[in-house]
């Protein structure tokens, strides 16, 4: 169901009429910043959970899946049941596996009292199937969405995106990972099966009695001026556990990292000082090998890397660490290492080859602007001044053209673009000299400027931009852009 420009500007209302409640008004050094959920129930220490590993999907027929969302009620801290907004029981959501080139159809039934919206989050997607924030499958009903997957093998993953709300439901629940596959990237030799691992690694709080409560007015459900800047969990869950336990071989393994958090950014490193490999990004493949220390991730950016675990003795213990965080929010999960297994698995110097975009065959330059700022409801979060308004059509690309994006903050905001991915050509006034990757969100931090380059190809139609704070996109961060 697509909701009328009526309906759609009244839940805009709702979400942006709360800021201008009386008592409420924004401070902006205060406002701006995530801020902290604190748990009332008992929590578990860490790494006494082992790391569930979510089910791949099987398929009703060839390309076909089938996701009831529905609520479940799950044991995620001992002895307690929180009742989870699932697709399939699950949460996460099932893992789908899909082939590149290869037509993928999910039909989302709703059984939620609520209506939903499915994105690929990093998919190259009709515009009638990329989830639309107000493209609705209202309770009761379904919808078919098709993936074409007419793009390289990537990490991707799905969630809701359901206008205003899309918070407080990827909050609940609704969140799974799509991973793509090609040729190019199943002939190189690193791990998989057992050792090809995603890790959905977001943060959430939890009641006394098991629930995950999540800050929205009892009666126009926006998100309290107190949490304007973000919603932050004190439990960092991997794959739905807290601080989990992964068993693991003296061989190297590939582990596919998300950050799913509403508000979180993640530095992720290694106890032992080791160096992770990065071989991957949003978009999939680097051409080559990056060594690093640490792992910056923002919300929904990804990083595929390998770590090897071939140097270590059975019992060794190893912890994936966030630098960004302090006291349990400082830990994440912890690799102990039980046994020896033959490891054929390596890292190739090469990886992949992509195409780097010219700046100087952009059709246009345009300007973004992040910014909190006064709408006529009151104060909220802006794009080039302005709140979104799904019948506004903020620029229209053409199909086939390069751009250049500016795009401008006044606070941290992880920029996603829907539709296609893109290159970073500079960073707070400094070019990016590294091999291009491609990317489909970057972290616009404090006061800054990144520039990104993009061509549009595949389809014509209206598609999002917005930021990928979940509750600055709920507080109507988000324009709305056309290929013509």
């Amino acid at each position: 169901m697509t909701m009328s420009r009526r309906q759609a500007l009244s839940l805009l209302g709702l979400g942006a009429a709360l800021v201008a409640a009386p008592g409420c008004s924004l401070i902006p050094g205060r406002a701006a910043q995530p801020r902290l959920l604190t748990s009332t129930a008992a929590l578990p220490g860490p790494f006494t959970v082992p790391l569930p590993i979510p089910k791949v999907a099987e398929p009703i027929r060839p390309g076909h899946y089938e996701f009831e969302q529905r609520e479940t009620r799950m044991e995620i801290l001992t002895g307690l049941s929180t009742p989870v907004w699932t697709y399939g029981g699950q949460f996460p959501g099932p893992t789908v596996r899909a082939r590149s080139g290869e037509a993928t159809t999910v039909r989302v039934i709703n059984r939620l009292g609520v209506p939903t919206v499915l994105h690929l989050h990093g998919g190259h997607t009709p515009p009638e199937h990329d989830g639309f924030p107000t493209d609705l499958v209202q309770p009761g009903t379904a919808r078919d969405y098709r993936f074409p997957l007419r793009q390289r093998a990537a990490t991707l993953w799905y969630h809701d995106h359901r206008m205003d709300r899309t918070g407080l439901q990827v909050w609940r629940g609704l969140a799974g990972f799509f991973l793509v596959e090609d040729a190019e990237e199943a002939a190189l030799p690193l791990p998989e099966g057992d050792r090809d691992i995603p890790l959905m690694i977001c943060d959430r709080s939890f009641a006394e009695d098991g629930s995950m409560p999540y800050p929205a007015h009892p009666d126009r459900m926006g998100v309290l001026e107190a949490y304007m800047g973000g919603v932050l969990g004190d439990v960092i869950l991997v794959n739905g556990a807290p601080w989990p336990e992964l068993k693991v071989a003296g061989a190297r393994y590939r582990l596919r990292l998300l950050n799913a958090s509403n508000a979180r950014v993640y530095e992720l490193s290694l106890s032992n000082n080791a160096r992770i490999v990065q071989i991957g990004s949003d978009g999939g493949l680097l051409t080559a090998p990056r060594p690093v220390d640490k792992i910056r991730l923002a919300p929904s950016e990804r990083a595929d890397v390998v770590v090897d675990f071939s140097g270590h003795r059975p019992g060794d213990h190893i912890e994936l660490r966030n630098l960004a965080g302090e006291g349990r929010q400082a830990q994440i999960m912890r690799f102990t290492v039980d046994r020896d297994e033959p490891d054929d698995s390596r890292v190739p110097a090469t990886l992949s080859r992509i195409e780097r975009l010219d700046p100087r065959q952009a059709a246009v330059t345009r300007e973004f602007r992040f910014t909190s700022g006064k709408t006529h409801h009151g104060t909220g979060w802006l794009i080039n001044g302005k709140p979104f308004d799904p019948n506004r059509i903020d620029a229209r690309p053409r199909l086939g053209d390069i751009e250049i994006w500016r795009i401008s903050s006044d606070v941290t905001h992880p920029f996603h673009l829907h539709l296609v991915p893109f290159q970073v050509l500079s960073v707070g006034g400094e070019p990016v000299t590294a091999t291009p990757e491609w990317k489909d969100t970057v972290e616009v931090r404090d006061n800054q400027v990144v520039e990104i380059i993009t061509r549009f190809t595949g389809y014509r139609g209206r598609y999002v931009l917005h930021c990928h704070n979940l509750e600055h996109e709920d507080m109507v961060m988000m324009a709305t852009f056309e290929v013509v």
